[in-house]
């Protein structure tokens, strides 16, 4: 487990452009943490590495965005909307898992369906600081 202080949104972005460099098709992602924590600032960081920054959406509405890097696909979810897991599920979600890389917000919801290994990231907000974050990194 790792425990990591950030200080800005440029923090985050630049975080996420280093966990880019490492990603490989089949990895996964679980952000947790509260609205405005910066998961979604995390996966911009993820998807500025590959060039891919201007495109991001938040997916709360649609569930999944799909981002095409030039060696395999990312996907991101949110699945915050949904009522556990049975309706991950319904839709296929598992089926992407092991299609490309898959960052999956409010992961959590759906914990007893994630594969045997991935890494988790969850993201505390400073009661004192609005802009600082603890962030606790552990493999599953």
């Amino acid at each position: 487990m790792q425990t990591i202080q950030l200080n800005s949104e440029e923090e985050t972005l630049a975080l996420g452009r280093n966990i880019a460099q490492t990603l490989k098709i089949g990895d996964i992602l679980v952000l947790t943490g509260d609205l405005g924590a910066g998961k979604t600032k995390l996966t911009e960081g993820i998807l500025d590495f590959f060039g891919l920054a201007n495109e991001i959406a938040s997916p709360t509405f649609t569930l999944i965005n799909e981002y095409q890097t030039k060696t395999f696909p990312i996907y991101h979810f949110d699945v915050y909307r949904l009522s556990n897991s049975d309706e991950f599920l319904a839709i296929g979600g598992e089926e992407y898992f092991e299609k490309g890389v898959s960052i999956i917000e409010w992961g959590e919801i759906i914990e007893d369906i994630l594969p045997e290994h991935y890494t988790q990231i969850t993201f505390a907000k400073d009661l004192e600081n609005e802009n600082k974050r603890i962030l606790t990194i552990q493999e599953k």
